[in-house]
This record gives C-alpha cells, sequence and structure tokens, in this order.
C-alpha cells in the first residue's frame, strides 16, 4: 500500500482528546451515556452469552426451565417431604419454588459478573469498549434466565391458586429492584478482582452456598424467630439476620406470590427495610464502580 496514501488518509482522521490518564472524556451521559452508545454491541453480547450456554445441545433452551424445575424437585422433595419442612410453610412448593427463582436470578448475576472480564480477554486486550459493559452483559443473560423462570412460577402460582392480592402482587417491583442493584454492584466488584485474584470466583461459590442457606427459601421467617426465642439469643441477632438483603428481597417475593402468609412469616416494617436496603445498595453499587474504574487500567496488562 502506498505510504503516502495512509498517511494522507490518517492526517483526514479528526484529533481525539483524551484525559491525563489518555482515557477518551465519555460526552454527554458519563458513562451511562458511553454504555448506552454501544447499546447494539450490549444486546450481542447478551445473545453471545445465551447461545454460549447451550450451545450443540438438542434441547437448547429449553434447559432454562429443566434446570431449575429439577433443582425445585429435588429440594420439594428431600426438603419438603422427607424432612418435613412442607409441613410447617402452607403451600410449600410456591413458597419453595419463589424463593429459588429470585435467589436464581441474583446467583446468575453474581456468576456471571463475576467471570465476565477474563472471559472477554480477548476483546478486553484488543479494543477500547466500556469495561462495565462485559458483566452488564451476563446480567442481561441471566436477566432472560430470570423471565423464563418467572413466567413458570406466575402460572404454577396461578393454577395453585396461590397468587395473593394484585396490590400484594406490587412486592415484586421493590424486591427486584433490591436484588438487581446488589446484585450488579456486587458482580461489578468481583469482576474486577477476579482478575487479579483468580479465586475470587471459587470463593464465590462457597459464599453464595452460604447465602442461600442463610435466606428464608427453603424455611420461613417464623422458624427463624422460633429458633431464636427457643435458644435465648439476644434480639440484635435477628436484626442481623434480617439486615441480609436477599433476605429482604426473598421475603418481600414471597409477599408477591405466596398468598398463604401471614404476619408472622414477615419483620415488622419491611418496606421501611428495603428502603433502607436499597439505600445502602445504591452507595455500595457507586463505591464498587469506582474501585471498578480505578482497577480496570491494568485489565490488558493482568489478562
Amino acid at each position: 500500500m502506498d505510504t503516502s496514501a495512509r498517511f494522507a488518509r490518517l492526517a483526514a482522521e479528526p484529533f481525539t482528546v483524551v484525559d491525563d490518564r489518555g482515557h477518551r472524556p465519555r460526552g454527554r451521559g458519563g458513562k451511562l451515556g458511553e454504555i448506552f452508545s454501544r447499546r447494539e454491541l450490549l444486546n450481542l453480547l447478551v445473545r453471545r452469552d445465551l447461545q454460549a450456554r447451550y450451545r450443540d445441545s438438542a434441547l437448547g433452551f429449553l434447559w432454562t426451565v429443566i434446570r431449575p424445575l429439577i433443582q425445585f424437585l429435588m429440594y420439594y422433595i428431600v426438603l419438603g417431604q422427607f424432612l418435613g419442612a412442607a409441613r410447617g410453610i402452607d403451600q410449600f412448593a410456591i413458597y419453595l419454588f419463589s424463593g429459588l427463582t429470585l435467589f436464581a436470578f441474583f446467583s446468575d448475576m453474581v456468576f456471571g459478573a463475576t467471570g465476565s472480564i477474563i472471559g472477554n480477554a480477548g476483546l478486553v486486550k484488543k479494543i477500547y469498549l466500556p469495561r462495565e459493559i462485559f458483566p452488564l452483559a451476563s446480567i442481561g443473560a441471566a436477566s432472560f434466565m430470570f423471565v423464563v423462570q418467572l413466567l413458570i412460577l406466575f402460572i404454577a402460582a396461578l393454577v395453585l391458586s396461590a397468587l395473593p392480592a394484585p396490590v400484594q402482587m406490587l412486592w415484586f417491583f421493590p424486591s427486584v429492584g433490591l436484588i438487581l442493584v446488589w446484585g450488579l454492584a456486587i458482580g461489578l466488584l468481583l469482576a474486577a478482582l477476579n482478575v487479579y485474584l483468580r479465586d475470587i470466583q471459587y470463593l464465590t461459590e462457597v459464599v453464595m452456598m452460604l447465602a442461600m442457606w442463610g435466606s428464608p427459601i427453603v424455611y420461613s421467617w417464623q422458624m427463624v424467630t422460633d429458633s431464636i426465642a427457643r435458644f435465648s439469643l439476644p434480639p440484635w441477632v435477628l436484626e442481623i439476620y434480617a439486615a441480609n438483603p436477599i433476605t429482604i428481597g426473598v421475603l418481600g417475593f414471597h409477599k408477591a406470590f405466596w398468598n398463604a402468609g401471614t404476619p408472622a412469616d414477615y419483620p415488622d416494617n419491611l418496606g421501611l427495610r428495603m428502603v433502607i436496603a436499597g439505600v445502602i445498595g445504591l452507595v455500595f453499587l457507586f463505591i464498587s464502580h469506582r474501585a471498578f474504574v480505578r482497577m480496570q487500567g491494568n485489565f490488558a496488562q493482568e489478562l
């Protein structure tokens, strides 16, 4: 190729202003505007993540239905029937499935985001993109899976006459919003940390297992309060348990899909607790994003 022609073409290119760190300014809308301008790429990454899950599988996306149903049946039969949890919770099937559905959403978000930067190492090392787009793509794929499972939950609750009054079902929105904020905050932080310390992804598996059993999914809030009273534990133990945002989100989700609940199945001031957890989650999201931004400068070198 003619060298003079290349130089002429380069000279015709507009100048790009960079800041003192070598980054291009984001323009209007800041980081959100930068990500929005690449929404088509984000959509492609979400579709790629979904297709990669069941590539070369004969059943394909049917596994999005089969996997949670098998998990539900396992817990329902072993814990509900063999160990008798169903005898202490009315409409145990819907109670269990609603809790598993929301927790699976949180789990998929965190796991997907944690490995997103490493999983897209080729793109990270070769081209400039807002790095947040990779955790967001994983969260988008998790959201699709959640919608599929949510549809199954809604149909099951409708068939079993477990749906509460429509006004109670509005608890769905703050519950999902709370889990989404915390899932995004934790996912962003772990995605960055996992680049520097690969043990993070294995530690996350252990913590998520503990988080599931630390939330009222296979047991009820009333069982927790009864156990604390039986062992004469101080009241602050219950407050610490109730401060878990996953616990608050699951309890709100139960209110939206499980009509057998009584006031004893929920803590006092659940709405206020949800607001406080949401505000703290937004602050944590801001902090985790700032940490992500500070760590992303060396992603390419570490990968």
